[in-house]
């Protein structure tokens, strides 16, 4: 493969729709290899935006403005980083000629519960929990008994656990129907999920590339109103449960197809596995992946796209801890303590232009054996603040 300067005629272009701290990390990935990288976002200023050669501000939703961008910057490779963001013009730059990443079926399979929920269950035979789906409160709560309590309630479309909440018990339902509305995306259709029985959940990293698949060791993670809080590399568990996990990320990237990395959220009871959600992108939980490899996610997701080998080296174990916001602030100022930085840790600072309440405004990652690490990471977390 063939890697020319920036910024000329013969430039091999990306572009990033979605710019948040994940979109950052690939576009650092990309400038390592000389490619040239156009990021995009609703709002200015957005992380990835930081390190792009060029950026723009548009409403994602908005499928001319996206085109329009698209046939001008004339990217030869489109890769979508966020779930809220108009299918329809992805369906069409794919029909003009351009490479969506995977694609944009399987970007509109995963964008949507719904739609991703009945491909892997319904169509593919992966075992997954019990669902429905419902538009209104009175079905909801129709649907939350026929579930059985405690059962999971989710925008059909939303990112980062926004609208995403669990009822206990009967008196929760019109709790969680109110916050379904904070949906990053579309509220207007939920899924009511039966809780699974699960002893711990991972994210297995899956890349491919069209000629080979690959996994991460299974990552580990706690999860707070729906979003990572903490993560560990590797999570253990049984051979068997490892290696129905992989033949089932395999199955379902098989599924979807196309090139790059997939993050697949998987339930773990025993040796039994059972299928959640999937991404077509890094995940929030695999920056544990840049202290623990010699290839983080991001530059796997790299690879995959540009059809590169995918080979690396696992060092060890790691974990990491997200830090949030306490509050709103229009310039937030993130505080670190001098020990986050050490032989074995360090911090990666976000640079969000606004702050507000549970929004990720930077990780801390420890390399040491998984108890260790994950012990140290929740106490380096304390020892961020913001103002």
């Amino acid at each position: 493969m063939q890697f020319s300067a920036p910024l000329k005629s013969n430039s091999k272009k990306i572009m990033l729709l979605g710019s948040g701290e994940l979109g950052k990390e690939v576009v650092i990935e990309a400038q390592r290899l000389g490619l040239e990288v156009i990021a995009v976002d609703r709002y200015e200023n957005a992380p990835a935006h930081h390190v792009a050669h060029r950026s723009y501000i548009v409403n994602m939703q908005d499928k001319d403005a996206i085109l329009e961008i698209i046939r001008r910057e004339k990217p030869d490779y489109i890769l979508p980083e966020i779930e809220a963001i108009s299918i329809a013009a992805l369906f069409e730059a794919e029909a003009e000629g351009f490479n969506v990443i995977p694609n944009a079926e399987a970007v509109n399979k995963t964008m949507n519960r719904k739609n991703i929920r009945r491909f892997a269950a319904e169509e593919l035979g992966l075992k997954t929990g019990n669902y429905e789906f419902v538009k209104t409160l009175d079905e909801l709560k129709a649907a939350a008994e026929r579930m059985g309590f405690p059962c999971v309630i989710k925008p059909v479309m939303s990112s980062s656990g926004h609208g995403q909440s669990v009822a206990k018990s009967a008196g929760d339902i019109e709790k969680s129907w109110e916050m379904a509305k904070e949906a990053r995306g579309d509220s207007s259709e939920l899924i009511v999920e039966a809780f699974v029985d699960f002893d711990y959940e991972i994210a297995l990293l899956t890349a491919r590339n069209g000629k080979e698949t690959v996994f991460c060791e299974p990552i580990g993670h706690e999860q707070k109103d729906g979003d990572y809080v903490f993560s560990w590399q590797p999570m253990v568990m049984s051979e068997i449960a490892k290696q129905k996990a992989q033949d089932m990320a395999k199955k379902i990237t098989d599924g979807l197809g196309g090139q790059g990395l997939f993050g697949v959220e998987l339930f773990i009871k025993g040796d039994e596995v059972y299928f959640s959600e999937v991404s077509p992108r890094p995940h929030d939980t695999g920056m544990v992946t840049l202290i623990t490899q010699s290839q983080s996610e991001f530059a796997l997701h790299l690879r995959a796209v540009l059809g590169l080998p995918l080979g690396f080296t696992f060092y060890g174990d790691g974990a990491s801890a997200a830090f949030k916001s306490e509050a709103h602030n229009f310039a937030p100022v993130v505080e670190v303590d001098e020990s986050l930085f050490s032989q074995n840790s360090f911090v990666r600072i976000f640079s969000k232009p606004e702050a507000h309440k549970g929004r990720r405004l930077a990780v801390a990652l420890v390399f040491d054996k998984v108890d260790n690490a994950l012990a140290k990471a929740r106490e380096l977390i304390k020892k961020i603040k913001d103002a």
